[in-house]
């Protein structure tokens, strides 16, 4: 909407569909999760790594620190492992 305030500023959506470009790419792969289990978990992870890049995080970096110190973190203080408390 700020484009009709502003006469300089053009309807542009590229940035969106930039963003969910990769989701309906998937789209056909999702029909082979395995179950709704898998397609929540499929779901879970392309959340978590989206978050990671929204925040600046390279998310296989994230990935794989946080699958490391996964076994051995108390479950009470999982939240600290997500890409928003860093």
């Amino acid at each position: 909407m700020r484009y009709t305030e502003s006469g300089i500023l053009e309807p542009d959506n590229n940035r969106l569909e930039r963003a969910i470009r990769p989701i309906a790419l998937g789209r056909a792969s999702w029909m082979f999760a395995g179950s709704p289990r898998g397609g929540r978990a499929a779901a879970t992870m392309y959340s978590l790594l989206g978050t990671c890049r929204l925040n600046g995080i390279e998310p296989y970096g994230w990935l794989k620190e946080t699958l490391e110190r996964l076994p051995a973190h108390p479950i009470s203080q999982v939240h600290e492992l997500l890409p928003l408390a860093r």
